[in-house]
């Protein structure tokens, strides 16, 4: 009897195991190929462009001996297209960012999307760059409206780990997606340096190739996060790769996109990488200054409504037509608000100097018999005002503020708005020279005044 029921017990305990090895057998085995480094690809390689160039404009510069490194023979020749770097869209809107020395010798920048995101070609428009981190901004020329683009997701400035897994694309002369693995060999390391060094001490090494062409392209983690936009090889050690860390790409991005692009003075910096964003800085005097917007405030709200990222947040600030936005902000474990006024440029010049400047622009510009962008014409001068009392007058050009060119109020910005009060200006100018009612030339001179 016993041994009746252990055979029973046999033949379904046989049964069973059959029954579930059939069953694994017959199920779909896991791709063991589908691992991190390809889940991350697929992520974010919808996002790189191929960047080209046409008519590269010949000089001499701090990116000269970085652009002969990674484009030799192809940045000899002086027409017809190039493609000449990668970008990596970061913005749905088709903002690109790339290298500057990638498209700072360009006169017509088109880019190419990857395969993966369906290879059209578009032109771009620069918005501006910055020597100093080597990082430009583009903007996508959509054929459509509202249409959108894929866009990468930045990983927090501090989130780095020496030795992780990092992976370096880019989509080099148009040819398709490149990628390349490596490690993190060091958060901090001082990029090689020759007789014009650019301001990059603390670039990301590693050991992922950063081929000719990927540069301006994303460095990513296995997460498929934006870590560092790769800039250079390293010319003295094999397999040695360099990229600009995402916290100098987020400063470099929070200096190029702002509401001051429109001649609009807000005064605070938000952090492009942050969630909900965050002001990382608030200059004193100014309008956020002034509203109540303090460093560290976490913006919920902007007129009733959560803004998207930090470019539709600058947007809102910079196109919209009022100068009056409502703030709601976490600060700490309390929400608050704040009301701020932007103030026009020209309003802050006038506060500063007492002058009234315009731009020179098309019909204005020649009928002073000067080219677009020369200087800001002096309109109006403020009786008693600092520039009254230096003896500036009506029609005259000021093409330089303390040693800064100043073709538009853009480029006049910052440096107004640094200005405190009783800081020493030293202004360039151009004094129309007359023969009876005929304007026959312009005499340069310079004039000191103090700001109040």
């Amino acid at each position: 009897m016993a041994r009746s029921h252990l055979q029973r017990y046999s033949k379904i305990v046989f049964a069973l195991c059959a029954a579930t090895f059939w069953s694994a057998a017959g199920a779909a085995e896991p791709d063991l190929r589908r691992d991190a480094t390809v889940e991350a690809v697929r992520r974010v390689m919808p996002c790189v462009v191929n960047v080209g160039t046409e008519n590269v404009v010949e000089s001499r510069d701090s990116f000269e001996d970085i652009f002969r490194q990674f484009f030799y023979p192809y940045h000899q020749r002086q027409r017809n297209q190039f493609s000449l770097g990668s970008g990596v869209i970061i913005d749905e809107d088709g903002y690109i960012l790339t290298n500057l020395h990638v498209v700072q010798r360009a006169r017509r920048i088109q880019i190419k999307l990857a395969e993966e995101a369906g290879g059209a070609e578009y032109e771009v428009e620069p918005i501006i760059g910055t020597t100093r981190t080597d990082v430009a901004l583009l903007k996508i020329i959509p054929k459509k409206p509202g249409e959108k683009f894929n866009a990468v997701r930045f990983a927090k400035d501090d989130d780095l780990l020496v030795g992780e897994t990092v992976l370096a694309l880019g989509n080099p002369f148009g040819l398709g997606g490149s990628v390349s693995r490596g490690i993190l060999s060091s958060k901090r390391r001082a990029a090689p340096k020759d007789n014009e060094p650019l301001d990059v001490p603390n670039w990301l090494q590693t050991d992922a190739s950063i081929n000719p062409g990927n540069s301006g392209g994303p460095l990513v983690n296995l997460n498929g996060d934006l870590i560092g936009l790769n800039v250079a090889v390293s010319a003295q050690g094999q397999g040695i790769g360099f990229a600009i860390p995402i916290k100098q790409v987020s400063e470099a991005l929070a200096e190029i996109f702002t509401p001051e692009t429109d001649a609009r003075w807000f005064g605070a910096r938000i952090s492009p990488a942050s969630s909900p964003l965050t002001i990382t800085e608030v200059k004193t005097g100014s309008p956020a200054d002034k509203a109540g917007l303090r460093t560290g405030d976490q913006i919920l709200k902007v007129n009733g409504n959560s803004p998207k990222g930090f470019i539709e947040l600058n947007q809102w600030l910079r196109d919209n037509s009022r100068q009056d936005f409502n703030f709601t902000v976490r600060r700490g474990a309390q929400e608050q608000t704040a009301a701020v006024q932007l103030v026009p440029l020209e309003q802050l010049i006038r506060q500063k100097l007492g002058l009234d400047t315009q731009e020179l622009r098309g019909n204005l510009a020649q009928s002073f018999g000067l080219s677009p962008s020369a200087g800001l014409l002096v309109a109006g001068v403020e009786k008693g005002g600092p520039a009254d009392q230096a003896r500036i007058t009506t029609g005259v050009v000021v093409t330089e503020i303390n040693g800064k060119r100043v073709p538009d109020f853009l480029n006049a910005m910052e440096l107004f708005s640094n200005l405190k009060k009783g800081d020493a200006v030293r202004l360039v100018v151009l004094v129309p020279q007359r023969q009876g009612n005929y304007l026959i030339g312009y005499r340069e001179g310079v004039v000191s005044l103090k700001a109040r």
